[in-house]
C-alpha cells in the first residue's frame, strides 16, 4: 500500500491522528507535525475530503540523499514522472529544508522543477508549463539533514481553504485551525448532547461556521472545486466520485435543528461577511449571526460552549489595554453562561487572568507563527477564582455556616483535625490529609502542608450526574464556608479545586500559570509543592512511607527514578546515601523542579543525574544491570510513542517490569508503584521475577480510608537454575 503524510497545524497532531482512526484509517503515527500512514488511495480521498484538522496531504514517492544541489537533482531524476505528470499538464514545485546545505528554498525547488522537466522532455520531446497557482500536479520536496523526501500534493492548496471564504477576506484564524479548536473543546459532544454554540466575537464567521458544518455532518472539502489529485495521472475518478456521493448522503442524512449556532460581533462590516460566507458554506439557516456588543451577549439556552478568539496585542502596549475587554468577557460568562463550557483563545495567556475564571486545561497551540494558548473552562462558582487568581477558595457566603450539613461537616473536620494531629505529631509529619470523604455527601479531600507556615489544598470530588447540580452547589457553599474556621487558616492560604477522572498525563497537566512554589517539610526533608498550577500539588502524600522505604534501601546502592516527576523518590534515597542517583521524566519542567528539590536539600554534583527521555525509549538503551535500586511509578496512562501509541499501566505492566528489571544489577531491586485502583498484575507472565505485594504495608494511616489509593511490590530477578 503506498504511504502518505497528513500534515497539521502544530499542536494538533493528535486531533488529526484521532479523525484518521474514526475514518478507518488504521496504523497512522503521530508526528509533530502531523500523521504518517499506509492505506488506499481512497483512504487518502477520504482525508482529503473529510479532515477538518489536515493543512496538507501528501503522496510519499521516495527518497534520496540531497547534500548538495546536484544530488538533489540527481536524486529527483530517479524518480518516474511520466507516471504523475501528463503531458498537457500543469506543475508547481514546493520546497523547504531543515539542517540542509541547500538554505535557498527558491532554488532548492528550481533543481527539482529542473530534474523533472529535463526527464519529461527528454522522454516526450516536450516539457510541462508550470503554474504557481492551482497546478494540475504540485510537488512536495522536503530536505532534512540532507535527505530528500519527494512526494505529490494531493491536496494542491491547503484544505483550510474549504470553498466559502471570500475572496480578499482575512481571517484571524484559518479553518482547519478553528475546526481543532473546536475539537479540543469538545464541540462533537456538545453539539450531540443538544448544547447550543456562541462565538461573541466571530469576525467573519469562521468558528460559527466551522461550528455548524461539524455539527450537521457537512464534510469540510465538500465545497472545494479543487484538489491537487484531479490534474495527478494517478486520479481514482471512481473513487473519488464515490466519495463525494457518501458524503453529499451523509449531510442530508444529519440536519442541524435550527437555534444552536450563533455568533455575534460589534463590526457591523464583519457581520456581512460572515453571513455570505454561511451562505457560500450552504449553512445559513443553521448559524444565527448578528451584530452585538459583548455587553448585549446572553445565553441562548441552558448549556453549550462559548469559544471566542478575542485580541491579544501583538505590539508592545497593546496587552495592557485589552485587560477591561478580557475582564468584561469573563464577567458576561459568569453571569450569564453559568454551567457552560467556555474556551479562549488567545496569544497572551497571561490576559486570561482577567477573566476571574480557573482554566482547567490549557492547550499550546499556534496560531501561524504566533504560539498561542487554548484556555478551556468550565463556567460555575466553584471555577470562579478569589480575586481572580485560579485555584484560589471561593468566595465564602457566612450565612451558609450554620446550615446542619456544614456543621456536620465542620464537626467532622475538627474530629479529625483533633485525632490526626496527634498522630501527625507523634510521627514528624507535616503534610497530611485530615478528611477523604469521611461523609460520602460532602466528597472532599483536604490536606494539610505545613514547614512553619500551613497551607490547606482541597478537592471536591465530582459528583456523578445522578446527583442534582443545585445540591452539589449547595455542598460546596457550606463546605467553603466553614473550611478557614475549622482549620484556623486564613481563606488566602487553602487552595480549592474540584478533581475529575483524568486518563493520560492530565492529573500533571497544567491548569494555570502562576509558578508560585511553596516550600513544605516532609520526612526531614524540604519540597516545593504548587498550588496554583498543576491540578497535583508536586508531592502525593499517599505515597509517604513508599518513600521512606526507599530511603532505608538506598545506601550505597545505585539509585534509578523512572517517570521521576518532580524528584521526591530521588531526594529520599540521595538522604539515605545513594552512591548515584539518576531521575528520568519527559518533562523538562518537572526536571527542573526535581533538581530544584534535590539543591534544596544540597544535593548536587554530577552523582545526580537529570535525564530527560521518554522512560520506554531510554530503557531500550540504558545499559543492563547498571543500577542496584529501581523505583518504577508509571502514570495509569500516558501518551507514548511506543507500545501501540499509549501507555496502559494494566496492559503493559508485564512489558515495563522487563524492561526495568533489565537495568537491574545482580541482587537489585524494583519497587513498582501505581496508583491505578484496578490494576491486577499478571505474576504468571513474569516467570523470570520474584514479585512480593507489599501494598497494605506501604498505604499510610491518612489514607486508610482509600485502601486502594496505590498497588506497590518488590520485584526481584530470579537467579537462574544451576
Amino acid at each position: 500500500m503506498p504511504d502518505f503524510i497528513a500534515l497539521a497545524p502544530l499542536g494538533t497532531a493528535d486531533l488529526l491522528a484521532a479523525e484518521l482512526v474514526a475514518m478507518g484509517v488504521a496504523g497512522g503515527r503521530e508526528r509533530a507535525w502531523g500523521v504518517t500512514f499506509s492505506g488506499s488511495l481512497a483512504d487518502a480521498y477520504r482525508v482529503c475530503l473529510w479532515s477538518r484538522v489536515a493543512s496538507r496531504v501528501l503522496l510519499r514517492l521516495g527518497s534520496a540523499p540531497a547534500a548538495t544541489p546536484e544530488a538533489l537533482y540527481t536524486g529527483a531524476r530517479g524518480i518516474d514522472w511520466s507516471q504523475h505528470v501528463a503531458a498537457d499538464a500543469t506543475l508547481a514545485v514546493d520546497f523547504d529544508a531543515t539542517r540542509s546545505a541547500i538554505t535557498h528554498t527558491r532554488y532548492g525547488a528550481l533543481k527539482v522543477k529542473d530534474a523533472i522537466v529535463d526527464q519529461l522532455r527528454e522522454l516526450r520531446g516536450s516539457r510541462p508549463n508550470v503554474a504557481t497557482e492551482r497546478p494540475d500536479v504540485r510537488v512536495n520536496v522536503r530536505v532534512v539533514a540532507d535527505e530528500a523526501v519527494f512526494a505529490i500534493d494531493l491536496a494542491g492548496e491547503s484544505l483550510h481553504r474549504r470553498g466559502w471564504r471570500g475572496a480578499g477576506v482575512a481571517a484571524p484564524l484559518k479553518e482547519n485551525l478553528a475546526a481543532a479548536l473546536l475539537l479540543r473543546c469538545g464541540w462533537p459532544a456538545v453539539a450531540a448532547a443538544g448544547g447550543a454554540f456562541v462565538d461573541p466575537m466571530c469576525g467573519s464567521g469562521t468558528l460559527p461556521i466551522e461550528a455548524a458544518t461539524m455539527a450537521a455532518d457537512i464534510a469540510p472539502g465538500l465545497g472545494r472545486e479543487y484538489f491537487g489529485f484531479l490534474g495527478w495521472s494517478g486520479h481514482d475518478a471512481a473513487a473519488w466520485e464515490s466519495l463525494r456521493a457518501e458524503a453529499q448522503a451523509r449531510r442530508a442524512a444529519a440536519p442541524l435543528p435550527v437555534g444552536r449556532v450563533f455568533g455575534s460581533d460589534q463590526d457591523g462590516r464583519a457581520i456581512e461577511l460572515a453571513r455570505a460566507a454561511a451562505v457560500r458554506a450552504g449553512v445559513d439557516p443553521l448559524v444565527t449571526l448578528e451584530r452585538r456588543t459583548l455587553a448585549e451577549l446572553r445565553a441562548p439556552g441552558p448549556s453549550g460552549l462559548v469559544l471566542v478568539n478575542p485580541p491579544y496585542g501583538e505590539r508592545l502596549g497593546e496587552a495592557e489595554a485589552l485587560k477591561p475587554l478580557y475582564a468584561q468577557l469573563g464577567t458576561v460568562l459568569r453571569e450569564r453562561f453559568d454551567g457552560w463550557q467556555a474556551g479562549v483563545f488567545t496569544g497572551n495567556p497571561a490576559l486570561g487572568r482577567e477573566l476571574g475564571l480557573e482554566a482547567r486545561r490549557r492547550h499550546r497551540m499556534f496560531n501561524g507563527p504566533i504560539e498561542a494558548q487554548l484556555l478551556r473552562f468550565e463556567v460555575g462558582a466553584p471555577h470562579y477564582s478569589r480575586e481572580y487568581r485560579p485555584g484560589r477558595l471561593p468566595p465564602v457566603d457566612p450565612s451558609r455556616r450554620e446550615a446542619p450539613g456544614a456543621q456536620m461537616f465542620a464537626n467532622r473536620l475538627r474530629k479529625n483535625l483533633e485525632a490526626r494531629g496527634r498522630w501527625a505529631q507523634r510521627e514528624g509529619i507535616r503534610c497530611y490529609r485530615v478528611y477523604d470523604a469521611d461523609m460520602p455527601e460532602y466528597a472532599f479531600a483536604v490536606d494539610l502542608y505545613g514547614n512553619g507556615l500551613q497551607y490547606a489544598y482541597v478537592q471536591e470530588y465530582a459528583a456523578p450526574p445522578t446527583v442534582p447540580e443545585e445540591r452539589v452547589r449547595s455542598r460546596r457553599a457550606e463546605v467553603v464556608a466553614v473550611l478557614p474556621q475549622v482549620l484556623g487558616l486564613d481563606d488566602a492560604q487553602i487552595w480549592f479545586r474540584t478533581r475529575r477522572r483524568q486518563r493520560g498525563a492530565a492529573q500533571y497537566n497544567k491548569v494555570a500559570a502562576e509558578q508560585a512554589f511553596h516550600e513544605v517539610a516532609e520526612g526531614g526533608l524540604k519540597f516545593l509543592v504548587n498550588f496554583d498550577d498543576y491540578l497535583d500539588t508536586g508531592l502525593f502524600l499517599d505515597h509517604r512511607p513508599v518513600r521512606s522505604r526507599l530511603r532505608e534501601l538506598a545506601a550505597g546502592r545505585r539509585f534509578l527514578n523512572l517517570f521521576g516527576y518532580t524528584g521526591s523518590a530521588t531526594v529520599y534515597a540521595a538522604a539515605g546515601g545513594a552512591q548515584s542517583t539518576t531521575t528520568v521524566d519527559l518533562s523538562r519542567t518537572y526536571l527542573d523542579w526535581a533538581r530544584r528539590n534535590l539543591e534544596l536539600n544540597g544535593f548536587r554534583g554530577r552523582e545526580h543525574v537529570l535525564v530527560q527521555a521518554d522512560v520506554i525509549d531510554w530503557l531500550e538503551r540504558a545499559p543492563a544491570g547498571g543500577w542496584d535500586l529501581v523505583f518504577l511509578d508509571p502514570p495509569t496512562f500516558s501518551n507514548s510513542k511506543r507500545m501501540t501509541g499509549t501507555l496502559d499501566v494494566q496492559r503493559d505492566h508485564v512489558a515495563l517490569l522487563r524492561a526495568a528489571a533489565r537495568v537491574l544489577a545482580p541482587g537489585g531491586l524494583l519497587v513498582f508503584s501505581t496508583n491505578y485502583s484496578r490494576f491486577a498484575l499478571d505474576p504468571a507472565a513474569l516467570p523470570e521475577l520474584q514479585v512480593e505485594d507489599i501494598s497494605r504495608a506501604t498505604i499510610p494511616k491518612d489514607f486508610e480510608r482509600s485502601p486502594r489509593i496505590h498497588r506497590c511490590f518488590l520485584v526481584r530477578r530470579v537467579a537462574p537454575a544451576t
